[in-house]
């Protein structure tokens, strides 16, 4: 069975939106885009880079694959994992893109992405994404957190967990600090919540 990966940058109050630039999402007012530049180090590149040459397929929302399908055709040099993956794309709207392989998953997705972790082949790494995981989340499909976790708060934002969780046990399987104190973190699925005293 295929695992369902999320990989993001993430603020201390759990804000996920535009990491990247000002430019990357600016909805609902966001006015911090690129709030990851000033704490950029060699820790977290190397471990991202680490992440982003394993084997995978990507699963994304709408507007990240949007975002993704006009910059990485012109930037294989520096991902190019990210061309050569199939991306499953939840849309109401799109069915297709000149970036392939893609894959437009309409209807329930939650049935459709479940059928898709019982397929054979890579895992999924879910980037951005935000409405999306909210999906992903509520029907307990995600597997695995691998968190970039920044030394600031955005006050408001899309956030990771904006639509609630499920109870559910993790356990760390890797865990760095890095110099400008980026904490990357991967969490993993550890059964049901057990509970007691101290």
């Amino acid at each position: 069975m295929r695992k369902i990966i999320v990989l993001e940058h993430i603020s201390l109050d759990g804000v996920i939106q535009a990491p990247g630039g000002p430019d990357e999402d600016p909805s609902g007012g966001f006015a911090y885009g690129g709030w990851i530049a000033p704490y950029s180090d060699e820790i977290p590149g190397t471990l991202l880079r680490r992440q982003m040459n394993l084997p995978f397929d990507l699963l994304l929302g709408r507007t990240t694959f949007e975002i993704w399908e006009t910059y990485w055709p012109q930037h294989a040099d520096e991902w190019p994992g990210a061309n050569s993956a199939t991306k499953y794309i939840a849309s109401n709207t799109r069915t297709s893109s000149n970036w392939q392989p893609s894959v437009f998953l309409n209807g329930d997705i939650a049935e459709l992405v479940a059928e898709i972790k019982q397929q054979q082949g890579p895992d999924l790494h879910v980037w951005g994404s935000s409405n999306l995981l909210q999906t992903l989340i509520k029907h307990d499909l995600v597997d695995a957190f691998w968190l970039m976790m920044y030394p600031v708060t955005l006050g408001g934002g899309k956030r990771l967990f904006a639509g609630g969780t499920i109870p559910a046990a993790f356990k760390v399987t890797e865990g760095i600090v890095s110099p400008n104190g980026v904490i990357v973190v991967n969490y993993e699925r550890a059964g049901e919540i057990t509970t007691g005293s101290w």
